[in-house]
């Protein structure tokens, strides 16, 4: 048995990881997605801009796999900062209804002093399942 590395199509090529990693039994493993478009370029500068993006860039890998936002079973978010959050919680959660509606899997929140790429605010992780 063998997994699938998951690229959709157009997206620069990832270095030294994968965008997705699809099992035999049904289950996607997707890494951090960070608020840069598919050519790596940040167009948006703001917390809620970026978290969109995330956002954008997971249902990406998700329907790349041949699956949909509503099989996305967890996600985990990265923040540089809980006061933004926070303060934006409002907006938050309009942008993410945006992209999962109703929709919504195990999450956990984690505050970090940095991520790797400088100009990230956040970053996401998702798993899904999809139907074999």
């Amino acid at each position: 048995m063998s997994h699938k590395v998951i690229q959709p199509e157009g997206w620069a090529p990832a270095k030294g990881y994968a965008n997705g990693m699809l099992t035999p039994d049904g289950t996607l493993y997707i890494g951090g997605q960070i608020g840069w478009t598919a050519d790596l370029t940040f167009e948006r500068h703001d917390f809620i801009g970026q978290m969109e993006q995330a956002l954008e860039n997971i249902i990406a890998v998700v329907e790349a796999a041949g699956g949909k936002a509503t099989d996305v079973v967890r996600l985990t978010w990265f923040v540089t900062n809980k006061k933004t959050y926070v303060d934006n919680q409002r907006a938050v959660g309009k942008a993410y209804q945006k992209y999962f509606g109703k929709h919504f899997p195990a999450m956990s929140m984690l505050v970090v002093s940095e991520l790797v790429e400088d100009e990230a605010l956040v970053e996401i992780e998702a798993t899904a399942v999809l139907a074999n």
